[in-house]
């Protein structure tokens, strides 16, 4: 997220820098994939696309995402097809470290500073330093190694327990899910021809992403679901005893959809958390985890942290001449901009988790039932390819 954010606002002519460590990239290896996968919808391509990343992805380590079958946790099945809107893809499936290194090579191209340092504290002025202040909006940074910055605008992108919030006093809301989201890669006996996959039972909600084929045959990557208790309880076992129960409990929740299905990768876990924050401060903005979290069964957690950083360079863009980039009345535009989207993201996502972790016949039938109905209503079909895509 910093790295798409310093590129975007450097590209309008501000003055950036980035803080913060610089992750040394292994180069990628065939057949070997980054753990951590995102689904980019159309306009988190674009994004990329203008910010001069995306012509830097290997096209070969790409998966476009055609089509998509969601299952109930009875009768309810929805099929969604790119082809129904018109489309090529419904969205494309990257690795976090290819994403990352090419949005290092384009900051390297552009040229923008980097102060390989961590972030210590933040301090706001009674008058702005930077060429672009107006207003007292600045602010100094101070580094852990002793370097003080000065900034008309800090930008937090800086994940989800964000140091930047913490230091700017930007209120914060955190509501645990109970569950952990455990992501590994498989192999899986049949092709899964571009489509991704996706399982709700009702204690939790199984996803696999489609991959490029592997030497060894088709591949998938995992993204369950469930509740932290066993997750926990999977992850520490043995790698065979892992294997057993993984085979066991996949194939009874596909159905054989893919045939057999095998860790390819070692699990690795993290909690799952609903949160939200109101985005900004005098001089301060967050992008990104920094500014809210939800739960991953949609996928859009980085679509949505880019379309904060679209939205903070559009509101700058076109700020009047005479206010600073840290203007508080600029950056208020910013926070309304972001809150219907963030909030109607939140309320799909959090309302399906509850919706599907009711133990009650009257509402698994009705969300079952509701599943059926909007299967056969297409222009409903369309409207949720084109949220996919961010559209």
């Amino acid at each position: 997220m910093g790295l798409a954010c310093a590129l975007a606002l450097a590209r309008q002519g501000l003055a950036v820098r980035l803080l913060g460590p610089r992750n040394v990239l292994p180069p990628p290896v065939p057949d070997a994939y980054c753990p951590r996968v995102y689904a980019l919808s159309q306009a988190s391509r674009d994004l990329l696309d203008r910010l001069g990343a995306w012509s830097l992805l290997d096209a070969q380590r790409l998966c476009a995402v055609e089509a998509m079958e969601i299952y109930g946790d009875a009768d309810g099945v929805l099929s969604l097809s790119a082809w129904q809107d018109a489309q090529h893809a419904m969205a494309w499936i990257v690795e976090s470290s290819e994403i990352e290194r090419a949005l290092q090579q384009a900051v390297q191209v552009l040229g923008i500073p980097w102060v390989v340092d961590h972030f210590a504290s933040w301090a706001k002025d009674s008058g702005g330093r930077g060429d672009l202040s107006r207003d007292g909006s600045g602010g100094s940074i101070l580094t852990a190694g002793g370097q003080t910055l000065q900034a008309d605008l800090l930008v937090g992108a800086d994940g989800a327990r964000s140091p930047v919030r913490q230091a700017a006093g930007i209120t914060h809301e955190y509501t645990p899910y109970g569950d952990m989201g455990v992501v590994a890669h498989l192999d899986i006996e049949r092709p899964h021809q571009n489509r991704a996959f996706q399982w709700f039972t009702g204690d939790a909600v199984f996803a696999m992403l489609p991959l490029p084929d592997s030497a060894d045959g088709p591949q998938a990557s995992l993204v369950w679901s469930l509740r932290e208790g066993r997750a926990r309880e999977w992850l520490a076992m043995s790698p065979t005893a892992q294997d057993s129960f993984f085979s066991a409990r996949a194939l009874a929740i596909t159905g054989g959809r893919l045939g057999k299905l095998g860790l390819r990768t070692r699990p690795q876990g993290f909690s799952l958390s609903l949160e939200r924050s109101t985005l900004v401060a005098p001089g301060v903005a967050l992008v990104g985890d920094a500014a809210h979290r939800v739960h991953p069964l949609a996928g859009q957690g980085l679509n949505l942290g880019l379309a904060d950083t679209q939205v903070l360079v559009d509101v700058l863009q076109h700020r009047e001449s005479y206010r600073s980039v840290g203007d508080e009345r600029v950056l208020a535009r910013y926070r309304r901009a972001r809150a219907q989207p963030v909030w109607a993201m939140s309320l799909v996502t959090h309302g399906l988790h509850r919706l599907f972790g009711v133990d009650c016949a009257p509402v698994a039938w009705a969300r079952n039932a509701g599943m059926r109905v909007i299967d056969d209503l297409p222009f409903i079909k369309r409207r949720l390819i084109q949220a996919a895509a961010g559209r």
